[in-house]
């Protein structure tokens, strides 16, 4: 590997979900693309995401109300939320966006840009899957909000009526209908959502490589090298340093996750992009079976169906970016599988830490760079990214080649900070 090689048209920063997706839509306008990343396809955070396909994701976790919450959240042994003690300060300002974020006029923007993102984001999926041989890891299905009763579920009226004036439509299931549909359900959980036009991936991991196999099938490139500068020449990005040598470039899309932020700084500025850190538990030979992802509302985890068993994937740490997992939120994991299925067998399980990037406003960065004309971003995409893949890149495709985009990306624009 040297600076001599020749340049693809594009190099794609980012072999996880959205940087595949990116690369695979650029490939299919006739571009020619490099994938390059520290990890092979899938490995970092796409690899332990819950797998769902969340079209109902345009409620952002900040609703009006939440910083109200945010104590009890904290205070609670089996909650979703941690801040460890010596990073309360650096997530401080953060963390004030965050609230502000939350405020009635701001999450109505935020909601309608998600909703825009978000259209026919089950589709994508799966009209993708099968076009780079993938349809075994992608599934239309129901996707189940569960609550104990009715009271429950009207506690959560205004993510509901959010969802409702975008467009999102369900059924509810109740009591015997319930218990029918999934059966190993405690029964003190008498009250599910049932949304339409979602659907869920049995293995996340295996998915971005099945698309990342297609993409080098076609042509692509993917290099797995670790990335430790950007070179410029006459004040123009032109290689990329890595371990292995420079790779150059011209065209670079920045998809790279939470590890994007180091990268926007030395192109454009430095960007509030935080590690939100997230779990998940995958227990085989459960014991009881699964038919479709379930969001477990009081629990505020993901139940989902996966090839080797039940994933129980969800809940928020801030912590340093490399510190190490927190075992404490996979016995939170493990506690709410007990309460969630009473017969479900725990003797056989793996235990995951991820990052996810996320974003105080809630919106994921779609743009291309203020700076320059050949650099494009896409990240950001908090709890969304593997829903958002597909639309993401067509987006990216279209800033790069030059077209309009069918939906307004100023709210994604990376000049809003």
């Amino acid at each position: 590997m040297n600076a001599l090689q020749t340049a693809p048209q594009v190099t794609v920063i980012g072999a996880g979900i959205v940087g595949i997706c990116c690369a695979l839509a650029l490939q299919k306008r006739g571009q020619q693309v490099r994938v390059v990343d520290k990890f092979a396809p899938g490995e970092a955070t796409s690899f332990g995401n819950a797998g769902v396909l969340a079209e109902c994701g345009c409620v952002p976790v900040n609703l009006p109300g939440f910083v109200r919450k945010v104590p009890q959240l904290m205070l609670d042994p089996q909650g979703p939320l941690s801040i460890s003690a010596g990073y309360m300060h650096r997530i401080a300002p953060w963390g004030m966006s965050f609230m502000l974020n939350s405020r009635r006029g701001k999450f109505e923007q935020v909601a309608d840009a998600m909703s825009s993102l978000l259209q026919d984001a089950t589709e994508r999926h799966v009209s993708l899957a099968a076009d780079n041989a993938a349809s075994e890891w992608v599934c239309a299905s129901p996707y189940y909000y569960l609550y104990k009763d009715e009271a429950d579920f009207r506690a959560d009226s205004t993510a509901w009526q959010a969802r409702e004036q975008r467009g999102i439509t369900y059924d509810i299931l109740q009591g015997e209908a319930l218990a029918a549909a999934e059966p190993a359900i405690a029964e003190q959980y008498k009250y599910a959502v049932s949304l339409h036009n979602h659907g869920f991936s049995r293995n996340p991991e295996k998915l971005v490589k099945a698309l990342a196999a297609s993409f080098v099938s076609k042509g692509g490139e993917v290099i797995q090298a670790d990335i430790r500068d950007i070179l410029f020449t006459d004040n123009q990005p032109s290689g990329l340093l890595t371990h292995k040598g420079v790779l150059s470039i011209n065209k670079l899309v920045v998809a790279a996750g939470v590890w994007s932020r180091t990268l926007a700084a030395r192109l454009d500025r430095d960007i509030p992009l935080q590690s939100e850190r997230g779990y998940h538990i995958e227990v085989h030979n459960p014991g009881v079976s699964l038919g479709k992802p379930i969001m477990y509302a009081a629990g505020k985890l993901v139940a989902t169906p996966m090839e080797k068993g039940i994933r129980f994937a969800g809940l928020v740490e801030f912590a340093e970016l490399d510190s190490l997992p927190n075992r404490d939120f996979c016995h939170r994991l493990l506690y709410h599988a007990r309460r969630l299925f009473p017969q479900i067998c725990l003797d056989d399980f793996t235990e995951w830490m991820g990052n996810r990037p996320s974003m105080p406003d809630s919106l994921p960065v779609i743009s291309q760079s203020e700076n320059f004309a050949d650099v494009f971003y896409a990240f950001g995409h908090q709890h969304m990214g593997l829903t958002l893949g597909p639309h993401t890149g067509e987006l990216i495709a279209d800033l790069v080649s030059g077209r309009q985009p069918k939906i307004d990306l100023q709210p994604f624009s990376i000049r809003r900070f």
